[in-house]
């Protein structure tokens, strides 16, 4: 197995492991341990991609989640899931990867020749160049630029894997394994705190897993590494998330964390979730996220090859692979001689350092001089050879005039560049805080804590070894204190090497090369060069958050990671002023990109949109129910037979209630208890009707306002003892109400010894109306008077429905005698196909909700968000006995009061029938005053409901009219294409306007 770039021993990979992959069809090999970057690396392919906008040719940089371009495909279960970073994703026996954004292959991509044309392609030129001729835009720019857009392709068939998704609490969260996290949640956990440590690698330890030169206790740092996660493994109050990113930071110390569950592996458990979303409370959070080396920018600095010194030196020590035969290191900054010491301990040929700084540590000479290594001091890389891989170096002697003197030119395979380091503060920045600038390490470090936070080691700009796992200690005790005020005495550890590292550059190096003809890249991903950078300044562009969005800089899957900084310094320099003046971008969610998988969760196919079925759902199917759709709920929507379509089928069932007895299924209503010594006062503050006088077994209807005095949710409300209510809701109201009262509970109102459950789950609901409703239900009911004086209209009793308790309420939205059976949701089959076998003896039937629509409709009954809008009040609705005269207060009352929900012409709530009786008019249909308006003529109202009434045996529509009260008996028209239809305003009551049959 031909590993090329594989050292001999050494790494972290199971050589006894080997491993079969793919890559673009070719078979290569790695070992378990590998990653498929490590792997890549190992086989000497560092060619593995293309740029998004000139297609240039792109190789791994990086080996983290930072990484711009090694951009990649990966095929599981048939289709591929683009765009994962390489350096993420671990081997796996069999695992097939693909190149993105090149055609016909990575070889040869014809789009290459963008890189040729790219002085056409300027920053920004698409604002300048997709706005004419105006109709290209949509026949042809905006199909070019769909097409165009994105690296990899997305997938053509459903997702074939599963998510999973946890609620967690903790006392300390601790983000980010490296030598200050561990020693962060090691000193957390020994207090007795509840500890979770993530981290986005796959084993803990960060950077202690590629040191060499250094030592904790006089053990190797990875030993050490080893002993502390098997210590905190240990401990009952310590959960360890590998493989898991923290990607989000909100409001209240609640961070979203990514758990990559089975992606590693080949075969998988079906049973466990390809990711898994935890949602964590966390009292205390510890950001360790380490710092990430910054890219230098000179010219053809975007070559395969080209990696970032600390990422050479950890492919060598933990992986076993060597980036290169014959490397330059170029560097402004102490950590990189460490990867070039230690690439020629492995053998391999280090060329040269180039160090920018005329006199870097002399202890750094002396190292590199007693291995053999060329030291260039003063001396910048000033372009590289080479296409798809780079082949030499062009160095550049930096002058005390600031002017570059030609340096020669350098031969490798491999060129490894530090510009120093920047702390990661994404985290730190979601949460709200703000950085500020450290002029001593050349970087935005984190500032004042706004949340229960603290940043730690690296991730604060702290550097060295014995100094992060120091302040990873303090980090640790001060989080357990907080949350559990209790601190534990913990042996500190004694490190030797790992010393910090100094120095750094900031922006494009200076060179003696053409610079109109050179490009200097600080995105990759984007191909954003300097120019690009200096031409937005000299465009106009004056915030770096425009400036962003002109080169597109910071905008590539790494989110600026890699590009900011420099991008930040090359702007001051065009813009003439300090660099934090000029501003920063802004770190969103997510840290990484995230799969939408893992958001969606199990909402996808039928329960993306969770279907709810009432109880009598199976027998509805049985006998011919038509069903539609009312939020998650499938209710019957009629029932026809022999063949009826909608309209015979509501007008038999309308006649049928009517005459003798129909059955209803109204489970799907909201249900919410209110128990406590102030329920009463609770809902007199809710509700605009008065509740304290209500005497238990009674029943009243409820009207709800929001805070501007519009009605947003009705139902009838019954008391079943002083200290108990039973509040019913709208169907779609159920949710947003139980909200609305919880809320007001817990900020409003929290001194009301009340509280509130939602029971719409719990219970199953049966309606019973018509004449003979009190004879269908009888032979049923036990322990309840049925009389019409025991049991009046708006009355509530317990009792038993064949011997399983009810609650059983007289009401009626219909308008006919009318009772509603509550019994226990488990019951409520038997109670449906009891009652549905009872009203066939009464020549009764069962309805859906359109024959339920028409029967409150005759009776003029509103139905909240079908004849109001969110901006009708009680008085518009003519509801305004719904409101307590003597009340103090309610939710609503002062908006109410507002001269503009007081003024006359405000529309009401008015009743409409046509002249010609047959015509039905079409819901939300406008009305005017002239038979003919002209063009521009305001409405003076809409249509709200129109049915045609059996009852009546005519049309017949509710409707919002403008001043409608004072209209009745007035003729206005109702515009349609065939003409004006004319209608007469009445009242709302259209069938039995005295009440009379509702109290039988």
């Amino acid at each position: 197995m031909s590993q090329p770039f594989r050292t001999e021993k050494g790494g972290r990979i199971d050589r006894n492991a080997p491993l079969t992959f793919t890559f673009d069809g070719e078979e290569l090999h790695g070992h378990k341990g590998d990653t498929l970057a490590s792997a890549l690396l190992a086989n000497g392919i560092h060619l593995v991609g293309r740029s998004f906008k000139y297609h240039r040719p792109r190789g791994i940089m990086s080996c983290g989640s930072e990484e711009p371009n090694a951009l990649v495909g990966i095929y599981r279960n048939g289709d591929q899931t683009p765009n994962l970073r390489a350096t993420q994703v671990e081997l796996y026996q069999g695992l097939q990867s693909i190149s993105q954004n090149r055609f016909p292959s990575l070889g040869f991509d014809v789009g290459a020749v963008n890189d040729f044309m790219s002085p056409l392609f300027p920053a920004g030129f698409y604002y300048k160049t997709f706005m004419w001729p105006k109709s290209f835009w949509d026949r042809v720019y905006e199909p070019i630029i769909r097409a165009a857009a994105g690296l990899g392709k997305p997938p053509k068939s459903p997702d074939h894997d599963h998510y999973g998704n946890l609620y967690a609490h903790c006392d300390v969260l601790v983000v980010g394994s490296g030598p200050s996290g561990l020693a962060a949640a090691l000193a957390a956990a020994e207090t007795g705190a509840k500890v979770i440590l993530c981290d986005e690698q796959a084993e803990f330890g960060g950077t202690l897993l590629s040191e060499s030169s250094a030592s904790i206790d006089g053990k190797d740092p990875a030993d050490w590494v080893s002993e502390t996660i098997a210590a905190l493994g240990a401990m009952d109050n310590v959960t360890l998330l590998p493989r898991t990113t923290a990607f989000g930071y909100f409001a209240h110390n609640f961070i979203s964390l990514a758990e990559r569950v089975t992606e590693h592996l080949a075969e998988a458990d079906p049973r466990l979730p390809r990711e898994r979303l935890w949602q964590v409370r966390a009292k205390e959070v510890v950001i360790a996220a380490g710092a990430i080396e910054r890219p230098m920018v000179f010219p053809e600095n975007d070559r395969p090859g080209i990696l970032l010194a600390d990422a050479g030196r950890t492919y060598l020590n933990r992986y076993g692979v060597k980036v290169g035969h014959k490397v330059l290191v170029a560097t402004a900054c102490d950590s990189a001689w460490q990867a070039a010491f230690d690439l020629a301990d492995h053998g391999v040929e280090v060329v040269a350092i180039a160090d920018m700084r005329e006199t870097p540590p002399e202890n750094l000479m002396a190292i590199a001089s007693a291995r053999g290594i060329r030291v260039e001091a003063g001396c910048v890389v000033t372009g590289t050879l080479g296409r798809k891989r780079i082949k030499a170096a062009l160095l550049g002697r930096l002058m005390t005039s600031g002017q570059v003197a030609s340096g020669g030119q350098v031969e490798c395979d491999a060129l490894l560049m530090s510009g120093g380091w920047t702390p990661t503060v994404s985290l730190y920045s979601q949460s709200r805080g703000k950085v500020v600038w450290d002029a001593d390490k050349g970087a935005y470090v984190p500032g004042v804590s706004v949340q229960n936070e603290r940043s730690t080691g690296a991730s604060k700009g702290l550097y060295g070894l014995q100094a992060t796992l120091e302040d990873g200690y303090a980090a640790g005790e001060e989080a357990a204190k907080a949350a559990i005020g209790k601190t534990a005495k913990i042996t500190k550890v004694a490190a030797t090497g790992g010393e910090a590292g100094y120095g750094g550059t900031l922006g494009a190096l200076p060179h003696d090369r053409n610079a109109s003809r050179v490009r200097a890249f600080v995105d990759y991903q984007n191909d954003v060069t300097a120019k690009d950078v200096k031409l937005a300044v000299r465009e106009g562009m004056q915030s770096i958050e425009h400036i962003k969005r002109y080169t597109t800089t910071g905008m590539a899957t790494d989110q600026g990671r890699l590009s900011n900084m420099n991008a930040l310094q090359i702007a001051s320099g065009a813009l003439e002023r300090p660099m934090t003046q000029v501003g920063l971008t802004t770190f969103r969610q997510p840290f990484t990109p995230t799969t939408f998988g893992l958001f969606a969760g199990i909402s996808r196919g039928d329960f993306f949109d969770p279907v709810r079925k009432t109880p009598s759902h199976d027998w509805a199917v049985e006998n011919g129910g038509v069903f539609e759709d009312v939020g998650q709920w499938k209710r019957t929507w009629y029932f026809p037979k022999n063949g009826e379509d909608i309209h015979s089928a509501v007008t038999r069932e309308c006649k049928t209630v009517r005459d003798s007895v129909g059955l209803f299924d109204a489970s799907t209503l909201g249900k919410i208890e209110v128990v406590g010594p102030d329920a009463a006062e609770f809902l007199e503050r809710m509700y605009t009707n008065p509740w304290k006088k209500l005497a238990p077994g009674r029943c009243r209807y409820g009207l709800l306002l929001n805070d501007a005095g519009f009605i947003t949710d009705d139902g009838v409300i019954g008391r079943l003892a002083d200290d108990r209510f039973h509040v019913t809701t709208t169907t779609g109201g159920a949710a947003s109400v139980f909200a609305r009262m919880e809320d007001y509970l817990q900020t409003e109102w929290p001194d009301l010894d009340v509280w509130i459950t939602s029971t719409t789950e719990q219970y199953a609901v049966a309606a019973v109306q018509g004449p003979k409703a009190r004879d269908v239900i009888a032979p049923f009911i036990e322990g309840i008077d049925l009389s019409a004086d025991a049991l009046p209209h708006m009355s509530v009793k317990e009792g038993t429905f064949c011997g399983v308790p009810c609650r059983l309420f007289r009401i009626s939205f219909t308008g006919e005698l009318g009772f509603e059976i509550n019994v226990s949701r488990r019951h409520g089959k038997m109670m449906w196909e009891t009652l549905a076998k009872e009203i066939e003896k009464h020549d009764g039937t069962t309805y859906g909700t359109e024959s339920m629509h028409v029967l409150r409709a005759e009776k003029g009954y509103i139905i909240v968000g079908q004849d109001t809008d969110g901006t009708v009040t009680p008085q518009d609705a003519g509801m305004s006995w719904a409101i307590g005269k003597k009340k103090f207060d309610f939710v609503g009352k002062r908006g109410l009061e507002r001269p503009d929900l007081t003024a006359e012409n405000r529309p009401q709530f008015v009743g409409l029938l046509t002249k010609d009786p047959k015509v039905k008019l079409e819901e939300g249909a406008q009305i005017t005053v002239a038979e003919n308006p002209a063009t521009g003529t305001s409405a003076e109202g809409y249509v709200t409901s129109s049915y045609f009434s059996p009852a009546l045996d005519r049309t017949i529509a509710l409707a919002m009219v403008k001043n409608g009260q004072a209209l009745d008996g007035k003729t206005l028209y109702v515009p349609m294409p065939d003409g004006s239809i004319p209608v007469e305003v009445t009242g709302t009551v259209f069938y039995d306007k005295e009440g009379a049959r509702i109290n039988v």
